[in-house]
């Protein structure tokens, strides 16, 4: 008996809620809206349909008139539209037109997520693979320095291309304006420590917190160098040495660490056409790759128009890396750079347009 009348109420639910359906009552069709989630529920209860001839449902978002038997083919397709809107990535936005018809040019821009700090570079990391075949990343460590740095700023601007620079702070405080210059060229600008220092060797691999300094000392210094420039949380440990507990600090701090898919050894090499030979042999056997580099080695900036020359005759393409938000800073260490600065702390504090005039010429 009680078996029959639960099995008589389920029927004249759904006959309610197909009558309501057909009477215009409650629908989930919006236009290309998702449905709306109260509690979690998708579809309406047989108690919500099931409503009188003298109090109409109402409808959600209907803009015209539906036929009852095309209502679930109409909201079939839908659901079909909105599964395509929600699987398709993001339209890429153009690159910027490059005034020279010769130059070798972006072949695309990526963004990095650092949320929890990724590793990149196959020679260690091999989960983040994203180039294509013939994609190339060019990055350069050491920098800034006077002459080679703005030497390899002006091939890559005359080629219409960008790259990523890992600066050691010290430098980007003594030179701050070559920062400065990258980023508002569009390059990309990260970290490489304070001083340059192998964290995997002591005193720092037995101390952590002298480590931290001196990974966050250069984040720091870079950023002041920017001034008002975005810097990204981009980190290069020195000589690749990457200590597993500095790996796991970096995630906190949402800083990506990059390796190198091939290191050119350019450090060893005098001439520009050495280095030239070396990066282009090693693509040539990898297909593609995040590129090692310093602009801190002269021979390394003389390269760069033939470098940049070969590469086009080669049919590799330049990747250029952005992050998806710039980095941030931690007070401690920012007022550690400041100190470092001795002689310009106390009276320096006018600016030079107020304390400098001409007065004759």
């Amino acid at each position: 008996m009680r078996l029959g009348v639960i099995a008589a109420l389920m029927t004249f639910g759904l006959a309610a809620l197909v009558m309501a359906q057909m009477a215009g009552g409650p629908s989930f069709v919006s236009g290309l809206s998702p449905p709306q989630d109260r509690g979690g529920a998708v579809f309406a209860s047989a108690s919500q349909a099931a409503q009188t001839d003298a109090t109409p449902a109402p409808t959600i978002g209907i803009t015209q008139a539906v036929a009852p038997q095309a209502r679930v083919a109409s909201a079939a397709r839908i659901a079909l539209a909105h599964s395509a809107i929600a699987a398709e990535p993001p339209a890429a936005q153009p690159l910027a037109t490059c005034n020279n018809p010769d130059a070798l040019g972006l072949s695309r821009v990526v963004e990095i997520d650092t949320t929890g700090g990724p590793a990149f570079g196959t020679e260690h990391f091999k989960q983040y693979d994203f180039l294509h075949d013939k994609e190339v990343v060019l990055t350069f460590d050491d920098g800034p320095w006077p002459e080679n740095t703005p030497m390899v700023l002006k091939a890559l601007q005359e080629n219409c291309i960008k790259a990523t620079f890992f600066e050691i702070g010290e430098h980007a405080t003594w030179r701050p304006d070559l920062t400065r210059a990258l980023v508002s060229a569009g390059m990309t600008v990260g970290s490489h420590t304070w001083s340059h220092r192998d964290l995997a060797k002591n005193p720092y691999a037995k101390d952590i917190e002298q480590a931290k300094q001196e990974i966050e000392m250069g984040v720091s210094a870079v950023h002041m160098a920017a001034a008002s420039g975005s810097i990204a949380p981009f980190f290069r440990f020195p000589a690749l040495q990457q200590p597993p507990e500095l790996i796991a600090y970096l995630g906190t701090r949402n800083i990506a660490i990059f390796s190198a898919d091939i290191d050119t050894f350019d450090f060893k090499l005098r001439k520009p056409e050495d280095v030239v030979k070396s990066a282009m042999t090693k693509l040539a056997k990898n297909g593609k790759g995040i590129l090692l580099m310093h602009d801190f080695q002269h021979a390394t900036a003389q390269a760069m128009p033939e470098l940049i020359r070969q590469l086009k005759a080669g049919g590799y393409k330049i990747v250029h890396m952005v992050p998806k938000e710039p980095v941030t800073t931690l007070a401690k260490y920012d007022d550690m750079v400041r100190a470092q600065d001795k002689y310009s702390i106390s009276n320096n504090t006018r600016s030079e347009s107020n304390v400098v005039k001409t007065i004759a010429q």
